[in-house]
């Protein structure tokens, strides 16, 4: 396979209303395997919750990851994606979230490592435009001089890969101690000012409504790669809610130790 560009594809924009966890983490899937099969074209989806959630990586375990109490206590719902890294807390409007579908040819030949940074220049050239000088930190993060900003995470799927970005835009720290363990074993000895100071959000580094980054997010990728409007398919939505009740919503699913 030879590796095609960005500006080989027809890329096109999915940016709808707010939609619960469980939705999200099927459509993850669903809209990647539709690249892959080509009845979809390469797509930029950006997500907007309708629920805070813990959303873990794949491969790691509720248990390690997750105070089940304190999730509860805060009205948290525990999702797991399809695609590898690490837990993520996000709350409504606290956080910009994205996924990329593309063909495996995009990446053709690229280590995970590689296709990593690749796949995110056009963020880090985004957020320049906002005033946030960030960089790409192996192996999935994004950051800055201020702290960490977000993480990737990446599942290759068949003919197609998806490359999943979380970045922080506000962040209620005291709740995320009480409902991540990683974050409290690795602050226990700091206290919460410390997890604000490891992950820096947006809203402190640029002052800027969420809406406006996103919309210079969208005009950066538009001017390098080409984007248009477009929207999930009435059959993509029914299967991806077939894929939420049947595997994302199951015990099984959410609480495999892999």
């Amino acid at each position: 396979m030879t590796r095609s560009t960005w500006r080989d594809h027809d890329w096109q924009l999915i940016h709808e209303g707010p939609r619960p966890p469980l939705q999200h983490m099927a459509l993850d899937a669903v809209l990647c395997d539709e690249v892959g099969a080509g009845r979809r074209p390469p797509t930029l989806r950006f997500w907007e919750w309708s629920a805070g959630a813990v959303v873990i990586g794949r491969f790691q375990s509720v248990r390690n990851e997750v105070d089940p109490e304190g999730a509860r206590r805060h009205g948290i719902e525990l999702v797991r994606r399809v695609s590898g890294g690490g837990a993520m807390f996000v709350e409504p409007g606290n956080t910009i979230t994205y996924s990329i579908y593309a063909p495996l040819s995009l990446v053709e030949g690229m280590s995970f490592q590689e296709s990593y940074a690749f796949l995110d220049q056009w963020t880090l050239e985004a957020l320049e435009s906002v005033g946030i000088k960030a960089w790409y930190q192996p192996l999935n993060d994004i950051t800055s001089a201020s702290g960490k900003i977000g993480g990737a995470a990446q599942a290759r799927r068949g003919r197609a890969v998806l490359h999943h970005v979380t970045m922080a835009y506000d962040i209620d720290a005291d709740k995320m101690v009480q409902v991540l363990r990683i974050g409290r074993e690795k602050l226990s000895d700091k206290g919460t000012a410390s997890a604000k100071k490891r992950v820096d959000p947006l809203l402190t580094q640029t002052g800027m409504p969420r809406e406006q980054i996103i919309a210079r997010m969208i005009e950066v990728f538009k001017a390098r790669h080409g984007l248009t409007a477009g929207a999930i398919a009435a059959d993509e939505l029914a299967q991806a809610d077939r894929e939420a009740r049947e595997r994302f919503g199951t015990e099984a699913w959410l609480y495999q130790v892999p």
